[in-house]
């Protein structure tokens, strides 16, 4: 085989997707005597050689998919194809797909990490996946037609093991976790780049991809020329796979196994939530219980009861079973008090919240609850993990100061490794969901902290502040730009000029970037002026700017600054005060104190104002110690003689401030006694 196509094709296979990866560590199995009747009925279908399965395994998070998987690639690949060979095994290949890594979150290289598993352990196809590369070297492009990929690096090189295989045990492919497969690989996207970060995720587009892989694998079941295969796929129980699943061409290849079942048949007592699992917990709490033991002699074994009691609140999700005893035996706490812990759960929780109440349990054990949710949130939240230390560096000085100090309290829900240069992860998929949302937390403490995604873009952009002037290569980038701005004719109607002048001339955009910052609350950036730019203009008039304008940031901070003040006198500012919004600001504290402004003064006078003081929170206003003290200066005694203000003289409110001692020093002065000879007068003082 030609060395270029088989190093092309090692270079990008997915080595972590492989299910005994050690990216992947520690690997979960099933423990030996556990889950014994549900293994023994797929052993059974991957022995059967009556015809081609799809073998489908899905339930909820933390029921043991992935144990179940993993437990039953390491017996296929015990396995020979025959008693004479020495290379071949029943494993044909594996691909355990995971949200937490970007090559293992795409179908992008699936069938060629297959191709690289089954060259691998079938030498004499090699041949052919090279020749298929060579001839077409755009299949190992991650954008490339996924139908082409599977037709030239799946099913033809199988096609030539049927003759090999016709009296052979079938051959056993396993793929963990098709839910994680939630996006396609951006290729134009710099190498120095989270590949998440250039696309925004598609729930729909991933959706589709995933539909169209489950199609894949079926057509190639179907085909006649093909040995005797069985695919093992597992997954949560989502309602698009179970459509993707129920396809007229799909449907009949599928043997379910979900986690209820009900019907006829050998399957329907088979399950991963039935009655036997919760012995399969008491047998996995003993055995760990017995380890502990081992590493600390002086440990009382727990009680029957106490075992039994302990399987219960795990709720038959083996995740939990297995958190608590990471909480339990984390080698830096009293392993007994931390038992006592967890039999005061509730054993009255409702099915499925059984680890978030676990969760709560151990995030309240921390000394700042709050701080380790949100660090929690973040390492759950990352698209790719990355070492404590930078995680520490990307959450700067302050957030990230406690990093390692609060982490290392989250040992039985993260991966945190003593080695700083590695990463650190969570150990599944339903911290993710716990932390995807406020309520799923009971803690009050939480009810009111920052978004995990709002934090890494805020701290994402201080970074890219401090590198710019260092590095020229986004500044390079922007600066291509100015070819779209001088080939613009000046009457273009889309008017980007404008639009673009901020981006195109260096240094903008690191002022563009601080500005930001500023806006979400770092005043040490100096670009307060940012926001009377025609951009910052824009913004302010856009949905999220109106409603930044209501933030203490905006409402008694920017607003009241020289440039909110100059702001506020522009046609801008002055048609956002006639709005609801404006009015709305104008009765709170920021806007009474800007009332008392020279520039607020000089907008009163304007018909925008006047309009404005005849509303009702005008008058409301004028009834304050601010607005009475304005109708005592030559801008509020002008506004008492035109109509407007003689309107209002004569209504309660006028009324009630003539009886004020401002209002009678008013009337004293030559405005004043000019309005007494009106009718406005005699109706007040007939009243």
């Amino acid at each position: 085989m030609s060395q270029g196509g088989w190093e092309k094709l090692a270079q990008v296979t997915v080595k972590g997707a492989e299910h005994d990866s050690r990216e992947r560590l520690p690997h979960p199995h099933c423990l030996e005597g556990t889950r014994v009747v549900l293994l023994n009925h797929i052993y059974g279908k991957l022995d059967d050689k009556s015809k081609n399965r799809l073998i489908w395994l899905h339930g909820t998070a933390g029921v043991g998919k992935s144990a179940v998987a993993f437990t039953v690639a390491e017996r296929m690949r015990a396995l020979k194809v025959t008693e004479e060979t020495i290379i071949e095994k029943r494993l044909a290949g594996t691909f355990f797909f995971s949200r937490k890594h970007t090559n293992r979150r795409t179908t992008a290289r699936f069938f060629a990490t297959l191709a690289y598993q089954l060259a691998n352990n079938f030498p004499s196809v090699r041949t052919h996946v090279n020749k298929a590369i060579l001839e077409n070297p755009a299949l190992l492009h991650p954008d490339g037609s996924l139908r082409d990929q599977m037709e030239a690096l799946f099913s033809r090189p199988l096609r030539q093991l049927k003759y090999r295989l016709r009296d052979c045990p079938p051959l056993a492919f396993i793929i963990d976790a098709l839910d994680e497969c939630t996006e396609s690989l951006d290729q134009s996207a710099p190498e120095s780049l989270d590949q998440s970060a250039i696309e925004p995720f598609d729930e729909n587009k991933s959706e589709v991809e995933l539909a169209e892989l489950i199609s894949l694998l079926a057509q190639a079941l179907r085909d006649p020329d093909l040995p005797v295969i069985h695919i093992l796929v597992t997954s949560r129980s989502e309602a698009y796979i179970h459509e993707a699943m129920q396809q007229e061409d799909v449907s009949p290849l599928v043997c379910e196994i979900p986690v209820k079942i009900s019907g006829q048949g050998v399957a329907a007592t088979i399950s991963l939530d039935g009655a036997d699992v919760d012995e399969d917990i008491y047998l996995f709490l003993r055995h760990s219980f017995k380890k502990l033991q081992s590493r600390i002699p002086t440990f009382p074994q727990p009680t029957k009861i106490q075992l039994e009691r302990l399987a219960n609140r795990a709720g038959r999700r083996f995740i939990v079973a297995s958190t608590m005893m990471k909480f339990i035996d984390d080698r830096y706490s009293d392993p007994y008090n931390r038992l006592e812990l967890m039999l005061k759960l509730a054993s009255d929780l409702l099915p499925g919240t059984e680890v978030y109440k676990l969760y709560d349990r151990i995030l309240s054990t921390c000394a700042d609850p709050a701080q380790a949710y949100l660090h929690l949130s973040v390492v759950a939240a990352l698209a790719d993990p990355l070492p404590m230390s930078q995680i520490s560096k990307l959450l700067g000085p302050g957030q990230g100061r406690d990093v390692e100090r609060v982490l290392v309290q989250l040992r039985s829900v993260i991966d945190v490794p003593t080695d700083n240069s590695l990463p650190v992860n969570i150990y599944h998929s339903s911290v993710r969901d716990y932390v995807s949302q406020h309520s799923n937390c009971s803690l009050p403490q939480v009810k009111n902290i920052t978004s995990p995604h709002s934090l890494l873009a805020l701290s994402s952009l201080h970074l890219m502040v401090r590198e710019i002037p260092e590095s020229t290569t986004i500044l390079d980038a922007l600066s291509e730009l100015k070819k779209q701005d001088k080939a613009m004719e000046s009457d273009d109607p889309r008017n980007l000029n404008g639009s673009l002048s901020f981006m195109i001339q260096p240094p903008e955009p690191l002022q563009v970037l601080t500005a930001l910052i500023w806006l979400r609350g770092d005043h040490r950036s100096k670009l307060q002026n940012w926001l009377a730019t025609l951009d910052g203009n824009a913004w302010l008039q856009t949905r999220e700017g109106k409603s930044w304008m209501f933030t203490e940031r905006g409402e008694t901070g920017w607003l009241l600054t020289q440039g909110g003040k100059d702001w506020l006198q522009t046609r801008l500012g002055k048609d956002w005060l006639q709005t609801v919004s404006g009015e709305d600001w104008l009765r709170i504290e920021g806007g009474q104190v800007w009332l008392q402004t020279e520039g607020s003064q000089s907008w009163l006078q304007t018909e925008d104002g006047r309009v404005w003081l005849c509303t009702e929170g005008g008058q409301s206003w004028l009834r304050t110690r601010g607005g009475r003290a304005w109708l005592q200066i030559e801008g509020g005694q002008s506004w008492l003689q035109t109509e407007d203000g003689r309107a209002w003289l004569e209504i309660e409110g006028g009324q009630s401030w003539l009886q004020t001692e401002d209002g009678r020093v008013w009337l004293c002065t030559k405005g004043g006694e000019a309005w007494l000879w009106t009718e406005g007068w005699a109706s007040v003082a007939a009243h």
